[in-house]
């Protein structure tokens, strides 16, 4: 299903990059966004496995790019974000004697299959300095 985590995760990634040499807070960070710290701390997290970006503790603690914005695809983040997108499906199994309900979910996983697909071309071509250019 579709969440925020996509449209948090850039919004924490532009910020950085428009800072690429200081370390942000996470306080900093979620004021930004006028959110809770803590699920800034989360996507930072997850940022940090992928290698993305590096931080340090203590007073003059924080996050910032592990490497050059020009380097990170919004296809990367979203791959970080999301294993694919779907719309969903019916919470119940489809009657399989119905000429609709027998093959339903086999077409919505080809139309995400082809989402995701289309998606993934769209953002590779898209760097985040390049993203980022506009702020």
């Amino acid at each position: 299903m579709i969440s925020g985590k996509f449209a948090i995760t850039l919004h924490i990634l532009t910020l950085l990059s428009k800072s690429p040499d200081d370390f942000l807070s996470s306080e900093y960070i979620a004021g930004s966004m006028n959110i809770n710290p803590v699920l800034v701390r989360k996507e930072i997290a997850n940022l940090k496995k992928h290698n993305i970006v590096e931080s340090r503790e203590g007073k003059f603690g924080g996050t910032r790019l592990a490497k050059p914005a020009v380097e990170i695809t919004l296809e990367d983040i979203f791959k970080m974000t999301f294993e694919t997108v779907t719309l969903g499906y019916c919470k119940n199994d489809p009657n399989p004697n119905c000429p609709v309900g027998k093959n339903i979910n086999e077409s919505l996983n080809a139309l995400y299959t082809d989402i995701n697909s289309q998606i993934s071309d769209k953002l590779k071509g898209i760097s985040l300095l390049s993203f980022s250019s506009g702020f």
